[in-house]
């Protein structure tokens, strides 16, 4: 027979509803955020016991959390660093979507498009002080398609994520919990939020790394590029050697086939997608009319 554990649980719901399912009783559970599940997760699951973004450095949540005596302390997807005082109160594990210690940080996804990587993954490792240092407990590993964009990264990743998880969890309920590896800082790289210069398109790299970088960015918040003075997010752009060979790299054109395109370092990039400086959704005619109008000027 199964052991079940007492679990003090932080993160969206859709976990602590799957951990209840495999017969683990959810004795604290603080929700980072309004997200599929929530509702079950109150009425149903842990009533009275679900707390929406609890303030974890306050006494009385700590308190809380303690007097649920729980024998496992788990994190799927928390916003933040929980702190000391509740890694303290017992084992605590989480499960970060990489293959640590590569892509430490919040946006591993953007980091594995961006940087081309074949292999990416999800591991299981006991949470410490610092984000996503902790020792080892398990890793799965997945293949990147090289046509995802990040939202589509981050959804191959939850289903391995969470089988992951509920295996982990069921090891330590039935009090074998798996064996700890350190984590090699030699092979240690961070993933920190891309920041805006992160984000920009620069035209004289070659075009597969400017399709990797918008790839990497959608479709929030975007890679970005300037056109005649105009911000343009691109979401989806395609490599192609049917440019005009007159055009420069960063110089644009519209096809006859009315697609716009943009000369890179080696070949040049179709616009298929983006959104303009309000956020309203270009499409390729939008963007063609955008590179029309500044026909003659580099982006």
């Amino acid at each position: 027979m199964q052991t079940a554990a007492r679990i003090a649980y932080f993160g969206l719901p859709l976990g602590a509803l799957l951990l209840a399912h495999d017969g683990h009783r959810i004795v604290y559970a603080g929700a980072c955020r309004q997200a599929p599940g929530l509702r079950r997760l109150t009425t149903r699951v842990a009533p009275q016991r679900t707390h929406l973004r609890p303030d974890l450095t306050s006494a009385s949540t700590l308190s809380k959390v303690r007097a649920a005596a729980p024998d496992v302390v788990v994190s799927w997807f928390w916003t933040t660093k929980l702190p000391a005082a509740v890694l303290a109160i017992a084992p605590a594990v989480g499960v970060h979507p990489s293959l640590l210690p590569r892509h430490r940080g919040p946006d591993p996804y953007f980091w594995t498009i961006d940087g081309g990587d074949k292999e990416t993954g999800v591991t299981a490792h006991v949470l410490d002080a610092e984000y996503d240092t902790g020792a080892i407990l398990g890793q799965r590993r997945l293949l990147v398609d090289p046509l995802w964009n990040a939202w589509q990264l981050a959804r191959a990743l939850d289903r391995p994520s969470l089988h992951l998880l509920r295996d982990v969890v069921r090891a330590f309920a039935d009090g074998q919990p798996p064996e700890r590896r350190a984590q090699d800082e030699r092979f240690a790289t961070t993933a920190p939020e891309p920041s805006d210069e992160d984000l920009a398109v620069a035209w004289s790299w070659p075009a597969a790394r400017i399709e990797r970088r918008v790839r990497a960015a959608a479709p929030w918040p975007g890679a970005w590029t300037e056109i005649a003075g105009r911000i343009v997010t691109l979401v989806c752009v395609r490599e192609t050697a049917d440019f005009p060979r007159a055009l420069e790299p960063a110089e644009a054109a519209v096809r006859k086939d009315g697609i716009a395109v943009v000369r890179a370092g080696d070949a040049a990039l179709e616009l298929h997608e983006g959104r303009g400086e309000g956020d309203e959704i270009l499409d390729a005619d939008a963007l063609a009319g955008i590179v029309s109008e500044a026909v003659g000027a580099t982006v």
